[in-house]
């Protein structure tokens, strides 16, 4: 992970395996900001959803027991979000690095969407 410190607050930008591999461990709380649309036709099992527009860093989750990281599609908005949280007063956050596109590019698993019954299906790439 590469670590910024921005002012008194700590900016984190982790690496899909690393997200990974904490969510198994239950370490984080994955946050995705991407639409409503885009959660739901495929996300990261167990994250949760605040997408952008609505995005208040007021409204996360504390951090004693596991640690925030957020994602959207390609890393953008997700670091964009984490930057702002900075700014509302967070003292430490966190963002997937290339987003959602780089966890498929990494095959690793996620809930996606069965196209023949509109329910949702885990994806084993």
């Amino acid at each position: 992970m590469k670590t910024e410190h921005v002012g008194d607050a700590t900016f984190e930008t982790w690496t899909p395996e690393e997200v990974h591999a904490a969510c198994r461990k239950g370490e984080i709380v994955v946050i995705d900001v991407r639409t409503p649309q885009e959660y739901m036709f495929e996300h990261v099992e167990g994250a949760l959803l605040m997408p952008m527009p609505f995005f208040d860093p007021e409204m996360l989750p504390g951090q004693t027991d596991k640690r925030i990281v957020l994602h959207c599609g390609s890393g953008v908005r997700s670091e964009k979000m984490a930057r702002l949280a900075m700014e509302k007063g967070l003292g430490r956050i966190a963002h997937m690095e290339g987003g959602f596109a780089a966890w498929k590019e990494k095959k690793l698993p996620y809930m996606g969407t069965d196209m023949a019954s509109g329910a949702p299906k885990r994806v084993e790439p």
